[in-house]
């Protein structure tokens, strides 16, 4: 174990640190409750209860210090109780908690607004709407661009993930666990083919991809009757799918000349994760709307909506909405989470923690060929396992690797439509220390299942 004898700012060693196996006794104790009190279809990946967290390290209630590699699924990109955060939300905390911005509005749902229209990608004027979680906020882009356009069809794309609404379900691709017995689902929602380097023939590269799904979108769709390409830049939950150059331009371009509005799904992939403010900076890929949330506010719900000003404009009064939407306290620790983006390097910090962990991810891709592929941008990295010797998923060696994993005290967490895929999501606030023990976790479960 490396200790570095550091502490983080709400006063979290910073260090692995196992003092009782996982999970731990208290821990197996409120595991037993909450299997007597929650709905059973509330899972949890792992058995065990949180104390406090800040930096790289959550601590949980038996002692155990564990390294961060999930941030609470790209929330917590700049720290858990990060100063900034803690300090606005307890000044806020102590003014109001809460009047209903379309009650009795307050400024810091207009800050936030001001915010996100100056930094999402495009120079265009932009208006902005805020909600509460991620599936909220696509489902309201939907809603803005079937007002504006007229028109009622909506494209998603393969391993596509938007939430667990019941549009949202519609416009996930992966049955289990997210879509299996809810149906019957939203209609008019149609899917195209991703670009899937690492599964696409060699020569189809980005622009091939793009005309392969823009051919079987006019064939079964009809660009007259589309309304919206939504798509997240990097899939998320499908697989951290990075498509291939010119794949997300070309698709834009197709929009442009038809009418149809371009969404950019980035509740996963945005504020400085991917090593870019917004995954889709890479490209100088400007969406009409774009789709906000996770790492936001520090930990707190909250999501948006931004985009061009005629969309946004496009829905009648007291057409956008919601009681909780912009929470007075999730605003405040948004303005002080993109301070932290901003004041703190945190952009370039995903790209040294994608350099550091690129690096051993492939040398450890170079000795074992059961990783297919290491991918991802910033802090949003991923390996495809498959069967040694072939492309074929391994979703068991995954399960296998992520349960090692936390019994060895480093959270990480396994994705993919295969469930073939082990991410990474680091808070951008952790030191390089812990991502190398964390990698040299990984390295020795690797060793001992071979």
């Amino acid at each position: 174990m490396t200790d570095l004898s550091v502490r983080a700012d709400n006063g979290v060693d910073q260090h692995r640190l196992l003092v009782t196996e996982l999970p731990g006794p208290r821990s197996r104790e409120l595991m037993a409750r909450k299997v007597a009190a929650v709905a059973a279809g509330v899972g949890t990946t792992m058995p065990v209860f949180a104390a406090r967290a800040g930096g790289g390290v959550v601590v949980d209630v038996d002692g155990n210090h564990l390294i961060d590699l999930g941030s609470g699924i790209a929330v917590t990109t700049v720290g858990s109780s990060a100063p900034r955060v803690v300090e606005a939300v307890q000044r806020q905390v102590a003014a109001f908690t809460h009047t209903c911005f379309m009650v009795t509005p307050y400024d810091g749902y207009v800050a936030v607004a001001e915010a996100l229209n100056r930094l999402t990608p495009g120079d265009h004027e932009k208006r902005t709407a805020l909600f509460n979680s991620g599936a909220e906020a696509v489902e309201n882009a939907v809603k803005i661009a079937r007002v504006a356009t007229g028109r009622d069809a909506v494209v998603v794309f393969d391993h596509a993930y938007h939430g667990r609404t019941n549009l949202t379900m519609a416009m996930t691709a992966k049955s289990m666990p997210y879509k299996h017995g809810f149906g019957p689902f939203a209609p008019e929602v149609y899917r195209a083919p991703v670009s899937y380097p690492f599964r696409d023939h060699k020569e189809l590269d980005g622009q091939l991809a793009a005309a392969r799904a823009i051919e079987i979108i006019e064939k079964q769709v009809g660009a007259a009757n589309l309304a919206a390409v939504v798509i997240e830049p990097i899939q998320g939950e499908g697989g951290f799918i990075e498509p291939a150059p010119g794949f997300l331009p070309a698709l834009v371009e197709w929009c442009r000349s038809n009418g149809v509005v371009f969404v950019a799904d980035e509740v996963q992939t945005g504020f400085a994760r991917t090593g870019d403010m917004f995954a889709c900076d890479h490209e100088g890929v400007v969406p009409d709307l774009i789709v906000t949330a996770k790492g936001i506010a520090g930990g707190l719900p909250l999501s948006a909506v931004t985009g061009r000003v005629e969309l946004m404009d496009a829905p009648h009064v007291g057409g956008l909405g919601g009681t909780y939407g912009g929470n007075p306290l999730a605003c405040a620790a948004a303005l002080a989470a993109i301070e932290t983006i901003e004041a703190d390097g945190l952009i370039e910090r995903a790209r040294q923690v994608e350099r550091l962990m690129k690096d051993r991810l492939q040398r450890l891709q170079a000795d074992d060929d059961r990783i297919g592929d290491v991918r991802g941008r910033g802090a949003m990295l991923a390996v495809e396992l498959v069967v040694s010797g072939t492309t074929n998923p391994d979703p068991d060696l995954t399960k296998t690797l992520a349960t090692k994993a936390h019994q060895a005290g480093v959270i990480v967490l396994t994705c993919g439509t295969h469930g073939n895929v082990l991410r990474f999501l680091p808070p951008l606030a952790i030191g390089d220390d812990l991502l190398h023990e964390a990698l040299d976790v990984l390295a020795e479960i690797l060793a001992s299942t071979r």
